[in-house]
């Protein structure tokens, strides 16, 4: 089977009980039946919960993005129990007290897809169309998924209408450029028009770190066409700053507005920080500026980090200010410690490199480690070599199952904990977080230190094979120091130097790393009236700061008090001339918030 990425936010096949349902075209509105296991105490302040709605299949990790347009929301159905039922849900606001699942309405994705970032209704008036149009993103979690974007006339929203279905790029990749592919899977979209034209710019996952940016014309939704291809390859007059640790920069969102008379494209790419575009000409667009993180980190002295400490890099998410001379960036960070695995034998002893640990597994925390003697198990999706030993650490290669099938094969297989890799592809250095549920230790290394573990140094390690499963590698030792979770930053958009930061409390305490959620910032919306920006914060819950060219202050919040939550996507929409807050929780659904400070 052919590798198909993932993205470091979305890497996990999630196997869960579904909340009970019913056949009903608008089933009545449901509390979920437990609470959220690991969350912060409740908290509401100068932010009112208004109403929400339970999506019909509701279960951990379900719901991904939020979009809205009129009295309707969209919100991605993120991948279900063994890949099934990816799609967008359908949400009737027009009473914000009470709004309800349009069930019938479900718009599907292809079998084998799912719908994570990109979930957005564009508002189209050209020549070959008119009404709204919903794009989604599609990736893949199955042997016959289909990647690429989807767009569909929602005009009608309880009765949508594919335009065109799973288009995209099939330019091959960088290892074949030559040959034609199926259309890649993307991992978020963005759709915007200008004058009587309109276009999608999409994240290729599989064009990963070279020409991830890909511009659809979609002018006429029911044949879009590809006009551009870029990426960071591309800006040399970027003169980037190495990535802070040195990984292979990534394409992972991206929004697209008027500013002044121009169109301007703010991209997020990961360590490489923030890039504007000039997508005046969208066939030819132009590198206008970018950020840099700074050498070391500027939390060192919060979190009670060492000087000199590189920051995490991670720009995830981003979004100009109402009057367009600022915009805000968000650090997704998974991994509340900073890991570092290091050979202590054989030919590469003391070779030592970045890790990233799992979500759900033991924190390696000051003083914990994961040290002994290393066997590798190939992709660990099928047959798993049993440990040759106790205390032995399963070395474990990227690709053909989700990260948790490999977790629960090494521990069935007798290891004490695994150390996964990148595979044999283009972006094999890349770092990435891993959803795994287990108790055993996991953590992720870019496949230069895997190979280096069993022993292999090359010049060219994305297209070196790794051994055959059984072989034994190096001793290693990993150990962790608490470096908080991911922030928000606030820059100026004419000069790409940041303002002022953001971040709660308790993600840079070392006492709320593990029980609590992910204390990670996700997106961010800005008010188009006021200037305030909310944040969806995952475990942190909503999150409301005003600002301004002196900074930021946090002016409201809310926590579920029972439940807590887990907000994913953000979106600010006006509903009978009344403006509300929309965060998609993950595990659940719709949450409609106002802000009455």
């Amino acid at each position: 089977m052919r590798q198909r990425l993932r993205r470091a936010a979305l890497l996990s096949t999630v196997i869960a009980v579904l909340f009970s349902g019913t056949a009903s075209a608008h089933p009545e509105k449901r509390e979920p039946e437990t609470a959220t296991p690991g969350r912060l105490p409740g908290r509401i302040d100068n932010v009112e919960l208004v109403g929400k709605a339970l999506v019909h299949d509701a279960a951990p990790m379900r719901v991904a993005d939020v979009g809205a347009f009129g009295d309707y929301a969209y919100l991605g159905a993120f991948v279900g129990p063994d890949c099934e039922n990816g799609g967008v849900y359908v949400i009737d606001v027009s009473d914000p007290a009470n709004p309800r699942e349009v069930r019938e309405a479900f718009i599907p994705a292809a079998r084998g897809s799912f719908v994570g970032e990109g979930v957005q209704i564009l508002d189209m008036s050209t020549p070959a169309f008119t009404g709204q149009v919903l794009l989604h993103n599609n990736e893949i979690c199955g042997e016959v998924g289909k990647g690429g974007l989807s767009l569909w006339d929602v005009t009608d929203p309880e009765a949508a209408k594919p335009l065109a279905e799973n288009v995209g790029d099939t330019t091959g990749t960088p290892f074949d450029p030559e040959e034609p592919t199926p259309v890649h899977q993307i991992h978020s979209a963005f759709g915007w028009q200008d004058g009587d034209k309109a276009y999608a710019v999409i994240v290729d996952d599989e064009q990963m770190a070279t020409f991830d940016i890909d511009i659809m014309d979609i002018t006429d939704p029911r044949a879009p066409v590809l006009i551009a291809e870029t990426g960071l390859v591309e800006f040399s007059e970027a003169e980037q700053e190495p990535s802070p640790h040195g990984r292979t920069p990534f394409f992972h969102d991206v929004v697209v507005k008027e500013v002044g008379s121009k169109m301007l494209m703010l991209a997020s790419y990961w360590d490489a920080g923030w890039v504007i575009l000039d997508v005046d000409d969208p066939a030819n667009p132009r590198f206008m500026r970018d950020t840099d993180f700074p050498r070391t980190e500027p939390l060192a002295g919060v979190l009670g980090l060492e000087d000199g400490l590189v920051p995490e890099g991670n720009a995830h998410q981003a979004e100009f200010t109402r009057d367009n001379t600022m915009f805000f960036g968000t650090d997704e960070d998974f991994g509340p410690f900073r890991l570092t695995v290091q050979i202590t034998d054989g030919p590469n002893a003391g070779g030592a490199f970045d890790a990233i640990e799992a979500s759900d597994v033991p924190t390696l925390r000051d003083g914990r480690t994961i040290e002994g003697e290393t066997a590798f198990v190939g992709d660990a999706c099928g047959d798993t070599p049993t440990a040759p030993g106790a205390n032995v650490i399963a070395l474990v290669e990227r690709g053909n199952c989700s990260f948790q099938d490999k977790a629960d094969n090494v521990k069935a297989a007798g290891y004490a904990g695994g150390i996964m890799f990148g595979s044999q592809d283009p972006t094999c250095d890349v770092l990435v977080t891993m959803r795994i549920t287990s108790e055993l230790p996991f953590v992720f290394v870019r496949r230069t230190a895997g190979l280096n573990i069993l022993g292999i140094t090359s010049s060219d390690i994305c297209t070196t094979p790794a051994p055959k499963a059984g072989a034994l590698g190096q001793d290693v030792f990993a150990s962790g120091v608490f470096d908080g979770w991911g922030y928000v930053h606030l820059y100026d958009a004419a000069t790409m130097t940041e303002i002022d930061r953001y971040v709660i409390p308790e993600s840079t305490s070392s006492e709320f790393a593990d029980g609590f959620g992910d204390l990670s910032v996700h997106e961010v919306a800005t008010d188009p009236n006021r200037d305030l920006a909310y944040f969806s914060y995952y475990a942190g819950g909503l999150r409301v700061v005003e600002y301004g060219p002196e900074g930021i202050r946090e002016v409201g919040a809310y926590v579920d008090p029972e439940l807590g939550n887990t907000f994913w996507g953000i979106q600010l929409h006006e509903i009978g001339g009344e403006q509300y807050a929309l965060a998609s929780d993950m595990n659940n659904g719709l949450w409609i918030f106002r802000y009455t400070g």
